[in-house]
């Protein structure tokens, strides 16, 4: 256990405003591994991803056994620490989170993603107090393992459409300071970009932020710039790398020919990294 604090320790001290801790997520052993060799500082796992990667759709319909036996394999591969995306908990009161934070500890990561979005009929967000309970279920779970798990808090506020201009912000910034006081260490609002939405996000969240960057949106130094803490991209190089496969798929098929496999990793290269 010493060594998973020392990772979760380590974790935990890379969330710096204005120097912010960047995370291309991986969804598999060879995608980890491929991110770690790029110099990243940790490794976050990407849950749509790894749903795919495993037959799935994304949306809670993968279940906890399956989700967590990616990310043991994962954190079992690569010596930086891990961090997990975990959806809404893959549980569906806190009890159930507090045993899948138990699991993810065991799996070996030391940070989780737990969202507020609800895959059912009905609202698209869990209700605050509700969300801040399975949070607290979280803490309470790593504080009895007696390993500093950090909880970022995913809240879907853009994601879902919930509100509209300024108080699509104070709808978030209330969800944050509940979240923050039920236990989480950060707040990830995916689906907001706009330098003057994330510079309002920074100074109203009591923690540090994390956003989730992409194709148009500002450079990780303007973000860093904003104060942003934490930059990641989602399921963006899961979903880049399908691009590539079913590019070749439909140029080997219909054309005959091969460019689309031009730029591919060398053989060798990526076969050494699986081979250690």
């Amino acid at each position: 256990m010493t060594d998973l604090r020392d990772h979760a320790l380590k974790f935990r001290a890379l969330h710096i405003p204005g120097r912010p801790l960047v995370l291309p997520n991986a969804w598999d052993v060879a995608s980890a591994r491929i991110v770690e060799a790029a110099g990243a500082a940790a490794v976050a796992t990407t849950s749509a991803g790894v749903a795919w990667d495993l037959g799935a759709a994304d949306g809670d319909r993968l279940g906890r056994d399956r989700a967590l036996g990616a990310v043991a394999r994962i954190a079992a591969a690569v010596g930086v620490p891990v961090t997990a995306d975990i959806e809404s908990g893959y549980a569906a009161d806190p009890a159930g989170v507090a045993r899948t934070v138990a699991q993810v500890l065991a799996a070996g990561a030391v940070g989780v993603n737990i969202e507020d979005a609800l895959h059912e009929e009905g609202a698209p967000l869990r209700t605050v107090a509700g969300q801040a309970e399975r949070i607290a279920a979280a803490r309470a779970a790593a504080d009895t393992a007696d390993v500093p798990l950090f909880v970022n808090a995913r809240i879907d506020t853009y994601l879902r459409g919930v509100g509209e201009g300024a108080d699509r912000v104070d709808l978030t910034l209330e969800r944050a300071a509940a979240y923050l006081a039920a236990g989480a260490d950060g707040i990830f609002v995916p689906g907001v970009v706009d330098p003057g939405t994330v510079k309002a996000l920074v100074a109203g969240v009591g923690g540090p932020l994390n956003v989730m960057a992409g194709p148009g949106a500002p450079p990780v130094a303007e973000f860093a710039n904003l104060g942003v803490a934490r930059i990641s991209v989602g399921a963006g190089m899961a979903q880049a790398a399908h691009a590539v496969v079913r590019e070749a798929a439909r140029e080997l098929l219909a054309e005959g020919t091969y460019t689309s496999l031009a730029g591919g990793l060398d053989y060798g290269e990526l076969n050494s990294l699986l081979a250690r």
